[in-house]
């Protein structure tokens, strides 16, 4: 399995509930052109998650679509997933991949070059590396990287790197331009007036851009 989309979109129920259930949101992304999936509702119990997760990999398989679950490599597994997606708080990559073998893929998130070289380093087949700018869902983790971090990073990983953490549109050219494989979004697909049409416009963006660099 290699890494062939560049937009990465991570689910959050909570940001949708008061329009349409998260199946029907990710519906919506996935006809604008979305074909890689991360599962993220982590206040979910484990028989919930996977009941959740068999729906969505009914739906992403219907559009060809990668199906990742956050951190849980048991319900990704269970449900037939494409791959797993861990925080720096999961089992390690280098345990998850002995676990796993080739069956999944693993993608981990990041926020420093350390982490990122462990990562690669431990077997994971991508990273997610942020936040690259300001956001409210991020500030845990301290202050944004900036571009210039994801640059070094970039640099650096010979594995994809997609940004993360407040990417919006038109960040798409900042960080494409700093070697970013792709971006990977929460709320400017899921929080946008029609979820479709703001999915076609990142994807024309990421391939317009992707185009220019060839």
């Amino acid at each position: 399995m290699s890494i062939d989309f560049n937009l990465y979109l991570i689910t959050d129920r909570k940001l949708i509930a008061d329009r349409c259930t998260l199946i029907a949101a990710v519906k919506e992304a996935l006809k604008g052109g979305v074909r890689a999936v991360q599962l993220r509702e982590k206040d979910m119990g484990t028989r919930d998650l996977l009941r959740l997760a068999y729906k969505m990999r009914k739906l992403t398989g219907e559009y060809g679509a990668r199906l990742f679950i956050n951190d849980r490599f048991d319900i990704a597994l269970a449900a037939g997933a494409d791959g797993v997606h861990l925080t720096q708080g999961s089992m390690p990559v280098k345990a998850v991949r002995r676990a796993v073998k080739k069956k999944l893929l693993i993608g981990v998130s990041v926020h420093s070059m350390k982490e990122a070289v462990d990562a690669e380093k431990g077997g994971a087949d991508f990273i997610t590396m942020g936040p690259v700018y300001r956001t409210p869902s991020k500030a845990k983790y301290g202050p944004p990287a900036g571009s210039g971090a994801l640059k070094k990073v970039c640099g650096k990983i010979k594995i994809p790197v997609f940004a993360l953490g407040g990417i919006k549109s038109g960040r798409i050219g900042e960080v494409r331009e700093a070697g970013a494989h792709g971006a990977a979004m929460i709320s400017e697909i899921l929080g946008a007036g029609s979820i479709r049409e703001k999915t076609e416009e990142i994807i024309n963006l990421l391939i317009n851009i992707e185009g220019e660099d060839e």
